[in-house]
């Protein structure tokens, strides 16, 4: 592991130990970021799941869990529903996924009777770190809502600027990206830009700094700014990317994981407590860093 990011990792560490409850715990990859994270004092857990099923996985791929309460569950569902319920219940303060669905976590998740939904719109902010660069960025939202409008943009820079905050960055600086950073009447996400950005200069959405438009090599690169003559309080120093559709936000960080050599870690906010969903393909250190975003909050 990278020394600065394990400097990273050991910074976000709980004041007191924060407890997971996993929906499907038989992923190992999840089992052995789990137990990474335990040693290191982040967590306890308690795994939900096919008890001999998730025994099994952690012996085969000598992970200690010894420390860890293991509820046995016929079936992933129901695996779900006993995950959240630790949740409403108490006992757990971070919902993770294991082997399971994203979208049969997030229905249990969202159960108008046994869920835990919170006031606002659910939203996903994955977290960046590159060790070349020694930089973070928040990206959202990549992976739960599609096609947001500006009430919904709105929102998701409202929960994306509260994980920054939680990690440190006590005003981050907000990026709407566009395909270029001028106003263009037939292009929406501008229009959209500009009007977060008058939002944030009248108060409206506070505690950030929101720039817009803007294009992402000006909003990361303070050489395009200086090209580009972008002159704004960004310049290439954005925290946080606010996408327009999912299929930007999706790509992008799929090609800044695979030729950039960033990090990915990232949470559901929104909920009652932060929800982790990487990936089953997601490596266990991707799954630590997730749980470490989630417990700083």
């Amino acid at each position: 592991m990278n020394s600065d990011f394990e400097k990273i990792l050991l910074s976000l560490r709980p004041s007191k130990t924060r407890t997971v409850s996993v929906a499907n715990a038989t992923d190992a990859s999840a089992l052995k970021s789990l137990s990474h994270a335990h040693k290191i004092g982040f967590v306890n857990a308690i795994l939900c799941g096919n008890k001999s099923e998730i025994k099994s996985v952690a012996e085969q791929s000598n992970i200690d869990i010894s420390d860890f309460e293991i509820i046995h569950c016929d079936d992933e569902l129901s695996a779900a529903a006993m995950a959240v319920s630790l949740i409403k219940n108490g006992r757990a303060d971070i919902l993770m996924k294991g082997l399971i669905h994203t979208a049969d976590i997030l229905r249990a998740v969202l159960n108008r009777e046994t869920g835990i939904r919170g006031d606002g719109i659910l939203s996903h902010v994955s977290v960046l770190y590159s060790p070349k660069l020694q930089r973070t960025l928040f990206l959202t939202d990549i992976a739960m809502v599609m096609y947001p409008d500006l009430e919904k943009k709105v929102q998701l820079v409202k929960n994306a600027v509260s994980l920054a905050q939680h990690m440190g960055i006590s005003c981050p600086r907000v990026a709407p990206l566009c395909a270029v950073e001028t106003l263009n009447p037939a292009m929406q996400a501008t229009l959209d830009a500009q009007a977060l950005h008058e939002m944030n200069m009248r108060g409206e959405i506070s505690d950030c700094v929101i720039s817009g438009p803007i294009s992402f090599d000006i909003a990361v690169s303070n050489d395009a700014a200086q090209v580009k003559k972008y002159d704004d309080p960004i310049q290439g120093n954005a925290d946080i990317l606010l996408f327009d559709n999912i299929e930007a936000g999706n790509n992008t960080i799929k090609a800044m994981v695979q030729f950039g050599d960033w990090i990915f870690g990232g949470v559901i906010i929104g909920a009652q407590v932060p929800v982790i969903i990487n990936s089953r393909s997601d490596s266990d250190i991707s799954k630590l860093f997730s749980i470490a975003c989630a417990c700083s909050m």
